[in-house]
């Protein structure tokens, strides 16, 4: 069965389309102007994006993936995304024992073997960080990567594994032994000068974990993980759009910086996400939601209560974005970053049904994911 979905601004690859996308089981198999299909969706007049892909999400639903590392939590913080837009993500753990770690890792595998939907891999953030630059992670968690270590972090057998990790706490022969085993590299939580930077991202660094926070600054005789992020063009960056962790004007100056087209809007999610109740504990601390971020008792950023779907609108309304480049941060680039494209983050002929629906307030009002409805 085929099903078209009609009277809708579709983003393509040439910007906003009136045409119609058929989808037949979990795959896009025609657009075009009034495209034949067993059946309608009648998008009324509303913005049919591809689905969007969040490459760092702690928590959402009430539940917080650190807390329990299982494939029920990674489930409840799928469908507390998935409300706002989010079709695939990788549930994130921030820094804890290598024993969690493991947990975590058996957990995304079980969930992508079960069939969760969203699910595309799992970030690593931590414990291999900087001291200096913590932010709210459990410095008495961090450890030195090594052999060990390496095993551990290169162990997933489904889906993609993203690792954020301080460059000047290893060595660049250790970075490439984990990109040359196919994981995905960030820095981040970093205190690495721009000299130690440019040496990790030869040996295969290929993203900053939420630009501006938690890393050295630029400033005029040191340009630091921010000069060097901004620096290389090659290299993907997530930011955290939502107007406290990065203040508007200096989302601006990133997006004219650098190309576009290596920025991805990130969430940094919590618990809180998708819930009435704004307090939660991370590893037995508690947090509660201030103005729209989360912070620990001394006020420290931890994590955000951001959503997708915002972090689209805010790129539109605080960076001067259009939307179809905002969109585009939030799906087609994440894609890429994980190399998933083009089967994922962009609507084209063979590649999968994942939608989300805005409004002309740019609400997410519906998404699917593989064509089914969430």
């Amino acid at each position: 069965m085929t099903t078209a979905f009609v009277n809708g601004q579709v983003l393509t690859a040439q910007g906003f389309q009136s045409l119609d996308v058929v989808v037949e089981g979990e795959r896009i198999v025609d657009i075009g102007p009034r495209a034949g299909a067993d059946a309608r969706i009648d998008l009324d007049g509303g913005y049919l994006l591809p689905g969007f892909i969040d490459t760092q999400v702690n928590g959402g639903g009430g539940a917080l993936f650190n807390d329990s590392p299982t494939v029920e939590a990674i489930a409840a913080i799928g469908a507390a995304h998935r409300a706002y837009g989010t079709t695939g993500f990788l549930p994130t753990l921030i820094s804890d024992d290598l024993a969690t770690v493991a947990q975590a890792i058996a957990a995304v595998d079980a969930a992508i073997e079960a069939g969760v939907p969203g699910v595309l891999g799992i970030h690593i953030e931590g414990p291999f960080l900087s001291e200096e630059r913590k932010g709210v992670h459990d410095a008495s968690k961090f450890r030195t990567l090594d052999d060990a270590s390496i095993e551990l972090l290169t162990s997933a057998r489904r889906g993609r594994t993203l690792v954020t990790l301080a460059p000047e706490t290893t060595t660049p022969q250790m970075i490439a032994r984990l990109a040359a085993a196919g994981v995905t590299v960030a820095a981040g939580h970093t205190n690495a000068t721009y000299d130690v930077l440019t040496q990790a991202l030869a040996a295969g660094v290929s993203g900053f974990t939420h630009l501006f926070n938690a890393m050295s600054p630029l400033t005029s005789r040191e340009p630091g993980a921010v000069g060097a992020a901004l620096e290389s063009q090659d290299t993907w960056c997530g930011i955290i759009a939502d107007g406290r962790h990065v203040h508007p004007a200096v989302l601006r100056i990133a997006f004219a910086a650098k190309r576009r087209d290596r920025f991805m809007l990130v969430t940094d999610a919590m618990p809180s996400v998708g819930m009435s109740d704004k307090r939660f504990t991370i590893q037995g601390r508690p947090i509660r939601v201030v103005d729209g971020v989360c912070v620990d008792e001394n006020g420290t950023l931890a994590g955000s209560d951001l959503d997708m779907a915002s972090a689209v609108a805010n790129a539109v309304r605080l960076a001067g974005l259009p939307l179809e480049e905002a969109a585009r941060m939030a799906a087609t680039y994440p894609a890429e970053f994980l190399g998933l494209a083009p089967d994922h983050g962009r609507i084209a002929v063979g590649g999968r049904a994942d939608f989300v629906l805005l409004d002309a307030d740019l609400t997410a009002r519906a998404t699917w994911i593989g064509g089914a409805r969430g």
